[in-house]
């Protein structure tokens, strides 16, 4: 039986509503600190176009890489996971600079 608030099944125990309540709100700040970020990639990327500088850095890429990794590593948090999260983070970052580097609108 759901109660009528919600379609939350009566018999759920608090402790499991409370567990995904607290993943809800860590969601919630992980979609704010993504947009945040792509906020400022969108600056990187308008001033690179106007620079005429190549939309990846696979330097400053590899560099990043290795960082998160090692703050996934010091947090408990599986490298490998860490990197294949940035690894994707990175390719819609330079697939929005090459689109700015060839005059396309971008939607971050």
């Amino acid at each position: 039986m759901t109660s009528p608030a919600s379609d939350v099944p009566a018999e759920t125990p608090a402790e499991l509503l409370r567990l995904r309540a607290s993943i809800d709100n860590i969601d919630a700040a992980l979609v704010h600190l993504l947009a945040e970020r792509f906020k400022c990639t969108q600056q990187v990327g308008e001033l690179k176009a106007s620079r005429g500088l190549p939309p990846a850095d696979p330097a400053r890429e590899e560099k990043q890489i290795a960082r998160l990794r090692a703050l996934a590593d010091e947090a408990g948090l599986d490298p490998h996971f860490a990197e294949k999260f940035l690894n994707f983070i990175i390719e819609e970052v330079i697939h929005h600079h090459e689109a700015l580097a060839d005059g396309r609108s971008t939607q971050q």
